[in-house]
């Protein structure tokens, strides 16, 4: 199944089930679809036999998939993006413990885009980034999974963008906490949830063979494919959830694919050939199978003096 959320004409906020073009609606958030007896298998159902309106899906304005979840996780599952972003701030090789566990940070849940909205360049920032990446949302609650079980706890998989302010990053991230205004600013979801049926006939290794990748104002700046991933989505829900509780709704990012994002391109080939994002930029995040996000890039506030 896919799985939208639009608004619809009185305003209101709907979960869609996606067939064939057409948009069947049912009253209620896709969360609270997915914490009802049945989850989306029994929307699914009702979605089909009686929905509240059926509408074109292009007639429709799509908002995130889950557009307030409870929290937002975002891992660092893709080796060659890591290597590539650690040569590129200058720093040494790939930290052993990377190889040991997965790791993440916690993102803005406030923060989330939809598939198609003006990003403002994070305040002070001069060195403002896209990431291409993959994200699954948890559709049953589950502690101190195993990677097995944690598999049957995903709802779907959709597109994440992580807007980035590299420079604000670097800055912040001597003190040896994790990123905080440096990924404070947007992160976009979309532009449907596609349950993981869909995608089993392209599994592939510990993840599935399907392109993920950029482009700038049209230019196609590339990226990889998901089944390089090291750690599987499995495995980072397993993690995710030892001593604490997954909630329905929770949004996992697997982190950049290799070349996903203008910190490695740059590292790699020059600023010149890829600079960073500035206000009039479009950039288009695609992944294979789950559809586009694009984000309109527009000045942001200036920072609020301190003192």
């Amino acid at each position: 199944m896919r799985w939208v959320t639009y608004r619809a004409v009185d305003g209101a906020e709907r979960a869609g089930l996606l067939r064939e073009g057409r948009v069947h609606g049912l009253d209620g958030s896709l969360l609270a679809h997915l914490e009802s007896d049945g989850g989306l298998a029994a929307a699914g159902e009702r979605a089909a036999s009686d929905p509240v309106e059926v509408v074109d899906l292009a007639d429709v304005a799509l908002c995130a998939p889950v557009p307030r979840p409870p929290s937002v996780r975002d891992f660092l599952s893709f080796e060659e993006h890591l290597r590539n972003a650690v040569r590129a701030l200058g720093r040494d090789d790939v930290p052993p413990v990377w190889y040991e566990q997965p790791v993440f940070y916690f993102t803005n849940p406030a923060a989330i885009r939809g598939p198609d909205a003006e990003i403002p360049i994070s305040p002070g920032c001069a060195a403002f980034d896209y990431e291409v990446e993959v994200a699954a949302v948890v559709g049953r609650a589950g502690s101190d999974l195993t990677p097995e079980e944690a598999e049957s706890h995903i709802a779907g998989y959709t597109v994440f963008c992580d807007w980035s302010a590299r420079d604000v990053q670097a800055r912040e991230s001597t003190i040896g906490l994790g990123p905080a205004k440096g990924k404070d600013g947007a992160t976009s979801l979309g532009p449907v949830l596609v349950t993981p049926d869909e995608l089993e006939p392209h599994r592939s290794g510990k993840g599935f063979r399907l392109a993920m990748r950029a482009a700038v104002n049209g230019r196609d700046l590339g990226g990889g494919t998901w089944a390089d991933i090291h750690w599987s989505f499995g495995q980072m829900l397993a993690y995710a959830s030892r001593g604490t509780q997954l909630r329905p709704g929770d949004v996992i990012g697997s982190g950049t694919v290799g070349t996903g994002c203008l910190l490695e391109l740059s590292g790699l080939h020059g600023p010149e050939r890829y600079p960073w994002l500035r206000p009039g930029d479009v950039v288009t995040v695609e992944v294979e199978q789950l559809g586009a996000v694009t984000g309109r890039i527009v000045p942001g506030p200036d920072p609020v003096p301190l003192g």
